[in-house]
């Protein structure tokens, strides 16, 4: 038995050092190389903090780009998604809800030119992105409430648009939603 005590233990006192010490300062170390230094990416206006880039927000305004649905109301404490079926009768309702919100909101847009992402949650509900499709449908109510020109607001939903190597293309809302009040300045 002491032929096996003494190795386990020393072994034990290496993996603790390894993952217990040495590995979270290394990740704290990588952290300190990402932008915001491991605690986010801050936007700011102005010089006040507006949010972060990597959590979703609620724009209610119809003046501004609107985000994915959140199942937590972009509360970032909680991050969690609906964990209901596709075939959960309350689920469906739900998204009938908001395709019909989505309608009333922007008047000229068919339920067939909704981007599925427009009335689905994310699996967190803080995804701050939509997809370059779900921005473009909503140029149109956007340049008529704050009288901007459509081709202006496309332009600047295309220099919004973020490629991926790994995914899809991909709108940061809260990145474009300061611009968009940027721009009418």
């Amino acid at each position: 038995m002491k032929k096996y005590l003494l190795p386990s233990l020393k072994l034990t006192a290496v993996f603790i050092i390894l993952l217990a010490v040495l590995y979270p300062i290394l990740i704290a170390a990588v952290g300190k190389l990402t932008p915001g230094s491991g605690k986010g990416e801050t936007l700011t206006v102005n010089g006040k903090v507006v949010g972060y880039a990597n959590i979703g927000q609620k724009f209610t305004e119809d003046k501004y780009f609107q985000g994915r649905p959140s199942a937590v109301d972009y509360n970032a404490a909680g991050s969690a998604g609906s964990n209901k079926a596709p075939s959960n009768p309350d689920y469906i309702q739900i998204v009938k809800d908001r395709i019909d919100t989505f309608l009333v909101h922007n008047p000229g847009v068919t339920k067939a030119e909704i981007p599925a992402e427009m009335v689905t949650a994310s699996g967190s509900g803080l995804d701050p992105h939509i997809s370059p499709a779900a921005a473009r449908v909503q140029v149109k109510r956007i340049a008529a409430i704050r009288n901007i020109n459509a081709a202006a607001l496309t332009n600047l939903v295309k220099f919004h648009v973020n490629e991926s190597m790994f995914g899809p293309a991909t709108v940061n809302v809260l990145k474009l939603n300061i611009a968009l009040d940027q721009l009418k300045k």
